[in-house]
């Protein structure tokens, strides 16, 4: 009887734990660990109550024993799923990594669906579900976009070496100034790195609004769209490689050859 009581107990605190939880808005990960671990005291708590009321104590003390053995043999056995199991606690109260963010981790990227006591589900951006262990994200660096509003995004390109490479300066950090507006300290920044085999490369560097690497994607797209409408109005070029084969130069030689023959 006091065994039943006590799983009551534990499902009706476990409810109050759900929702002072819910208040403080902690993330799903650690309320249902949280409840887990909750639910599981109480009810030892209340089977050692019950074995004590019984009078069962040398029963209680083989019970401790035999437990610890068993234990220790399904510790052994169970070594990567118990290794999952404890990664996924320690992911559940990281703020690091929390449901919805954007993740790039073990080669894949998306937003995190889940975090359980075994693994992490990510949907990566063609809707597909990847379940990573517990274990290669502890143990893994990993990526996260959504702990920061505002990134930084990178951008490539080449210029003619007839430019005037002062003027492309001016007018791409200004097209990409138009558009992104910097805040605080930032600002675009444009760099030459070297001479390439048809053009002079440059980087140029600006920040922007970004929690999802859609965001640096389209970016992207809008500096790519706004650099070369100004290169257009400007008469810049952004030259391509160009391969010339010529076959004229190496040309097969056939020789004759006399064998003279002495009687």
């Amino acid at each position: 009887m006091p065994f039943i009581v006590f799983i009551f107990i534990a499902k009706y605190v476990s409810k109050i734990l759900n929702r002072l939880l819910l208040r403080r808005k902690i993330q799903h990960s650690v309320r249902d660990i949280s409840i887990r671990i909750l639910k599981l005291v109480i009810i030892s708590f209340g089977f050692f109550i019950a074995l004590g009321l019984l009078n069962l104590d040398k029963l209680l003390t083989s019970i401790l024993a035999g437990a610890g053995v068993v234990g220790l043999a399904i510790g052994l056995a169970l070594q990567g799923t118990l290794s999952n199991t404890v990664s996924g606690v320690i992911l559940s109260f990281l703020p690091e990594i929390q449901i919805g963010d954007w993740v790039e981790t073990n080669g894949y990227a998306g937003e995190v669906l889940e975090v359980n006591l075994r693994n992490i589900v990510i949907k990566q951006n063609d809707n597909n579900h990847v379940v990573i262990p517990n274990t290669k994200i502890v143990e893994d660096a990993f990526k996260n976009f959504s702990r920061t509003k505002r990134s930084r995004v990178m951008l490539t390109c080449g210029v003619g070496y007839e430019s005037d490479l002062e003027k492309v300066q001016e007018i791409t950090t200004e097209a990409i100034s138009k558009i992104f507006k910097q805040k605080g300290n930032e600002q675009v920044e444009f760099a030459y790195e070297g001479f390439g085999d048809s053009s002079i490369n440059y980087v140029i560097r600006f920040w922007t609004d970004c929690t999802k690497q859609r965001d640096i994607l389209f970016a992207k797209h809008k500096a790519i769209l706004a650099i070369k409408k100004a290169y257009n109005e400007h008469d810049i070029n952004i030259p391509f490689p160009i391969r010339t084969l010529d076959f004229g130069k190496n040309k097969f030689r056939s020789e004759t050859i006399h064998i003279s023959s002495k009687d």
